[in-house]
């Protein structure tokens, strides 16, 4: 059965991953990487209410992942006895039906583990859309683990020096993977993980309470900021480094977030924005000449380490049969380093 779909004319451009679905609807990730918009749907909804729901903002993974870091589901069971620990009562509490629990093994020596909670696939509604809109934000937190905060979580743990007695902030961090292992396995000093919208930092925050015995003396805190927002004046010019991954795509929030690192970014020849991103067409491109109009430095690497260069060569060459779909413009992270001077 052929997944509905509309056409771009009908409601505004849709702003999608588009790489490998044409111009289907999708808006989350069952098993096979696609979901059928008639979820929406089944909830009743006549076609005069489905089309007043901006679909700008909605999102979907076609991808698999590098699977750098081992990690395994833990029982329904566990999960609800870490948010009877964890749960404080408050509107944010994510509702354990549509969730599930997650436990990473860091590659980091000793037995450092982390547990996040993430949202079931296929549970996207239309109260997500409702929240896109009135927050004007997308849903691709509520997604998934995309495969580039991996790569980025990896990236950090194998450059933890970098993050020892560090402010450190992640930008548009969905679940707050690379966030969490920048806390669990470094000596950071203080490590805010923040997403612009608010469902995904109720997410963040109950990651976090899940896991504080595992941060050390790392002081860790969640935050909504959204980068279209003016920033509290106290944040400004006050974080080490930021660190942010596959947040260019959306070519109409580049200026906002270009300006939030440069007005967030510690004044200092040593502070640095990390960003891991495809190219994704020629949206890296243009965000990179935006952060330069900023008055901003950066460099993009290619080959950045040397296990992740591999996996990605063997997808290219078609070596790699888990990710029979991989296309170096929409899958492979390329890592841009920003700073105020350059080296």
């Amino acid at each position: 059965m052929r997944r509905p779909h509309f056409r771009l004319g009908a409601l505004g451009f849709l702003v999608l991953w588009m790489a490998h679905c044409g111009n289907e609807l999708v808006a989350a990730v069952p098993p096979d990487g696609w979901y059928d918009y008639s979820a929406y749907t089944d909830q009743g909804a006549s076609n005069d209410q489905q089309t007043k729901y901006d679909t700008n903002n909605i999102s979907r993974k076609g991808l698999r992942g590098f699977n750098l870091i081992e990690c395994h589901p833990l029982p329904i069971s566990q999960l609800t006895k870490s948010f009877g620990n964890a749960s404080n009562g408050n509107e944010n509490d994510v509702v354990l039906q549509k969730d599930y629990y997650v436990c990473y093994n860091l590659p980091c020596g000793g037995s450092s583990k982390l547990n996040l909670v993430y949202r079931r696939e296929n549970s996207l509604d239309l109260n997500d859309i409702e929240a896109s809109n009135r927050y004007n934000i997308d849903t691709t937190g509520l997604v998934c683990c995309w495969p580039s905060e991996e790569v980025l979580a990896y990236y950090c743990i194998g450059h933890s020096d970098m993050f020892r007695s560090k402010k450190v902030l992640e930008l548009g961090s969905g679940y707050g993977l690379a966030g969490l292992v920048v806390a669990a396995s470094t000596d950071a000093d203080e490590v805010v993980i923040s997403d612009g919208n608010p469902q995904v930092v109720g997410y963040i925050q109950q990651n976090i309470s899940i896991n504080a015995e595992t941060f050390g003396q790392t002081k860790v805190k969640s935050m909504v900021l959204h980068w279209d927002k003016e920033q509290a004046s106290e944040m400004a010019n006050t974080f080490d480094i930021i660190i942010a991954s596959d947040c260019t795509f959306f070519k109409q929030f580049h200026h906002s977030l270009a300006r939030v690192v440069k007005s967030l970014l510690k004044h200092s020849a040593t502070s640095q924005a990390i960003f891991l991103s495809p190219k994704r067409g020629d949206s890296l491109d243009k965000f990179l000449d935006i952060v330069k109009e900023n008055g901003l430095y950066c460099e993009l690497i290619e080959n950045y380490d040397p296990t992740v260069w591999n996996l990605h060569r063997r997808c290219v060459a078609g070596d790699d049969a888990t990710w029979p779909n991989y296309e170096e413009d929409h899958c492979y992270p390329l890592l841009v380093r920003i700073n105020f001077v350059s080296e």
